[in-house]
């Protein structure tokens, strides 16, 4: 049912000792697609401000941090880096609130409300897809954090020296050590549920603003204004018009950057007490957060050049630089409590769900966590993320997937289903439900993922491949290939449901039929 339908007051959810964010299992619910993680939520709480925090932990990052001073590198004018900056996260915001509609007037996560347009079995592709994506870069991040944990360790304990010289599987023992406390840490968070994990989201991400502009005062104050350039371009300055493919492309590198929690962004957008707040975050946490982040990043980055006589884009090398007690223990925990904020959000939460969705009574959304957490250990990430041609081939593949399933999502949703879902089908096995289509799978989503996907694929990998051999240089075709995939996956599946319809388009006058052009009211799913 839609939860308009469902609110139930807060002290009956804890008199029935369940958290406020559980689903509403209802009695017609087929428990091969149903535990209370997935089912439509009793109460959407978040606010406009609990978005916000969401993408300044998914913004502020080493990896963000080294993103986007990389791109005033890339030899264009620093405005029209600033204008990249702002189109690629304006395309990310829209495309965002697209994605968030459907699972927040439902209150259903990113796989669940996948059932009305792949099926109900279907849905399982893309959570899957997602699923292993997340525990890649679930792996990576951890290692990344523990790199800046080691620091911390190297500095205040300098027997931990020696633990450098010794290890297995390719980490050192210091290494493994530091992996260890933060997987554990990590996993601890994720354990307490959704509620703590908004908590500390909340707090997380202002948080790693002191620091940043605290970073940023110091490196001013040491070099002197007047020798700080917000130009960190390098080589010779490009003309207007040769400057304009570096521009798409650093566009599309932002988009790409943020594809992956954009995709499951649902997951979070279902605890959204309205659209409206829902939007309201996203304004306030993508363009207005991103384009502060990144100027911050600018002036820090640009500092690093008169004070210590290099360009440094990467935070954890800039405090290690500085080289004080107090400024390593606090830069360090800083850092590592970023990378720990974007992980729990785009790379815990995301195969939680993804997995639990496969068999919801075998994997609970704790589960489904847990196994993405054991998946990022044995997948060996420190082995591998230093080789670019390992990173190229394998997160390629799985990212390059990604723009298809978007399309998908949005086709089914806005153009074929005309935002009307009967939330309660989603839910059952019967071969008379609206998302049973044949055998639980729409053969359209299904055979566009395959077309779309395929060529996305190709749009990734083989244009470095040709150019490895020597054959033709046309590498820059792997920077779109979010958003061939994407085009693609809209283009095909708008075409094979106009062909041959299998999603059905609902009576919105039905009460259990969520339709998402309907204008909020007063409650759950509404703006308090």
């Amino acid at each position: 049912m839609n939860p308009e339908t469902t609110e139930l007051p807060n002290d009956v959810v804890e008199a029935a000792g369940l958290p406020p964010g559980a689903g509403t299992v209802e009695p017609g619910y087929d428990p091969r697609l149903t535990n209370e993680d997935l089912a439509p939520l009793k109460k959407q709480t978040w606010s406009s401000y609990n978005i916000f925090a969401f993408w300044m932990s998914d913004v502020h990052s080493v990896g963000g941090y080294v993103t986007a001073g990389s791109l005033f590198a890339l030899g264009i004018a620093s405005w029209q880096v600033l204008v990249a900056l702002i189109v690629g996260i304006v395309i990310v915001q829209v495309f965002c609130n697209l994605v968030a509609k459907p699972s927040q007037k439902t209150g259903v996560p990113y796989p669940v409300i996948n059932r009305a347009v792949f099926g109900v079995l279907g849905a399982n592709i893309p959570a899957i897809i997602r699923g292993l994506i997340a525990v890649a870069w679930y792996g990576v991040q951890t290692f990344l954090a523990a790199e800046a944990l080691n620091i911390i360790f190297l500095k205040f304990i300098p027997g931990s020296e020696a633990l450098l010289e010794t290890g297995f599987l390719g980490l050192s023992t210091l290494g493994w050590i530091s992996y260890a406390i933060l997987w554990v840490a990590q996993a601890a968070l994720f354990w307490t549920g959704m509620e703590t994990i908004r908590k500390f989201i909340d707090w997380a991400g202002p948080a790693v603003y002191v620091v940043m502009i605290m970073l940023a005062i110091y490196l001013v104050s040491e070099a002197g204004w007047s020798n700080i350039s917000l130009n960190l371009s390098s080589g010779p300055p490009m003309g207007f018009w040769a400057s304009i493919p570096v521009m798409l492309g650093a566009i599309a590198l932002v988009v790409s950057y943020f594809s992956g929690p954009m995709l499951n962004f649902g997951d979070f957008a279902r605890y959204g007490k309205s659209f409206s707040a829902v939007k309201k975050g996203n304004f306030l946490g993508l363009p207005v957060n991103f384009l502060f982040f990144s100027l911050l990043t600018v002036i820090c980055a640009s500092a690093t050049v008169p004070v210590f006589g290099e360009l440094i884009t990467d935070p954890i090398h800039t405090v290690q630089q500085i080289d004080t007690p107090f400024a390593i223990l606090l830069g360090g925990l800083t850092f590592v409590t970023a990378t720990v904020g974007i992980n729990i959000v785009a790379n815990f939460i995301s195969p939680a769900f993804d997995f639990s969705n496969v068999s919801p009574q075998r994997i609970s959304w704790r589960m489904g966590g847990m196994i993405a957490a054991v998946g990022s250990v044995l997948l060996t990430p420190w082995n591998w993320y230093s080789n670019a041609t390992a990173i190229h081939y394998t997160l390629g593949v799985l990212g390059a997937l990604i723009g298809p399933l978007f399309g998908i999502l949005i086709a089914g949703y806005y153009v074929v289903g005309k935002q009307r879902v009967h939330v309660d089908d989603m839910f059952t096995m019967s071969t008379k439900g609206r998302y049973w289509y044949s055998g639980g799978y729409n053969r359209n989503a299904v055979a566009t993922v395959l077309v779309a996907g395929l060529v996305s694929v190709a749009a990734a990998v083989l244009p470095k491949a040709f150019a490895d051999m020597g054959a033709f240089d046309v590498t820059w075709i792997a920077s779109y290939s979010w958003f061939i995939g994407c085009g693609l996956g809209y283009g095909i599946f708008v075409f094979l449901e106009r062909r041959n319809p299998q999603i059905p388009v609902l009576d919105a006058s039905d009460e259990h039929v969520s339709d998402g052009t309907a204008v909020e009211r007063t409650g759950v799913g509404a703006e308090v």
